[in-house]
């Protein structure tokens, strides 16, 4: 009963307001007196409705044109990035002392960093300095079966199942794929074809990488606990699309499926060329040779 007095006080002071007077100044003692003080005509002359405007500071993007000019440039990357990072902040109109704090922190939290990456590159150096590229290319020759495209399907096969189990850091390119996986494919082309060509010899290195790369992008996003899923998760809420990550895993299976067939594929055309185009060479190779310990 209260409430629909109040209800009715309401629309006894808006009709007094309104009613009799409209498009005049009425002094009203009710809270929406404001309301009563506004006419049509000067609230949005010639009934036009203000757009908000809001101005979109582009300047920051200049650390990235400093960093592809850096690198195009082949400068030094530790500097580049630097000069990228006071571009960035002083576009942005922070303060100086802000950015060098901001760097500092980043730093501080990242400086066991290096070592988590320098150390496995010292150990595969000196596995490299005391011969594990030419002991990778003997074993292989040894395998008459072996070729390089199978060799490659083989360890993309291997590389995406344990990409899918989160296992990421079993493979790459500075210890599995120079040291290892590059040397092999070659010695297994070499123990059938001889010396390679250059153009099949860079071409063969370019597959090597490509199948890590291959094996490691789609099966990752198999592994629900991978940063890509959390990131596809985030856009489609933002887009108002509600799915499960457990679902944006499942559905990445068939997408990784259809990359190895795919990619399979391309490596056993690529063992088809080599055997049209050195098929005439001798199968005298240079790695058949013993090691010396």
């Amino acid at each position: 009963m209260l409430a629909k007095a109040v209800y009715q006080t309401h629309q006894l002071r808006l009709t007094h307001c309104f009613g009799q007077h409209a498009g005049s100044h009425v002094d009203c003692v009710h809270p929406l007196h404001d309301m009563c003080d506004r006419t049509p005509e000067s609230e949005h002359p010639n009934n036009e409705i203000p757009i908000m405007q809001t101005a979109i500071n582009l300047w920051p993007l200049l650390g990235v044109l400093v960093i592809v000019l850096g690198f195009v440039l082949r400068f030094n990357p530790m500097l580049v990035v630097a000069l990228a990072a006071l571009a960035t902040g002083l576009s942005a109109s922070m303060p100086l002392e802000t950015i060098l704090a901001t760097i500092g922190t980043g730093f501080i939290k990242t400086r066991t960093l290096p070592l988590i990456i320098l150390l496995p590159l010292a150990v595969i150096g000196l596995l490299e300095r005391h011969g594990l590229r030419l002991h990778a290319q003997n074993w292989i020759a040894r395998f008459t079966s072996a070729t390089a495209g199978r060799l490659l399907i083989a360890y993309l096969f291997v590389r995406e199942s344990t990409a899918a189990l989160g296992l990421t850091s079993l493979g790459g390119h500075p210890q599995m794929v120079r040291p290892l996986l590059a040397p092999m494919a070659e010695g297994a082309a070499e123990s059938r074809f001889g010396k390679l060509p250059e153009a099949l010899r860079i071409k063969l290195l370019a597959l090597c990488a490509a199948t890590d790369n291959v094996g490691l992008f789609f099966g990752e996003d198999i592994f629900v606990a991978f940063g890509a899923i959390a990131l596809m998760h985030t856009f489609l809420l933002g887009s108002g699309i509600d799915v499960d990550p457990m679902h944006i895993a499942f559905w990445g299976i068939p997408t990784a499926i259809c990359a190895f067939v795919i990619h399979a594929i391309g490596l056993h055309r690529f063992d088809q060329r080599l055997n049209r185009e050195l098929k005439a060479l001798p199968p005298t190779s240079p790695v058949a040779q013993e090691v010396t310990p």
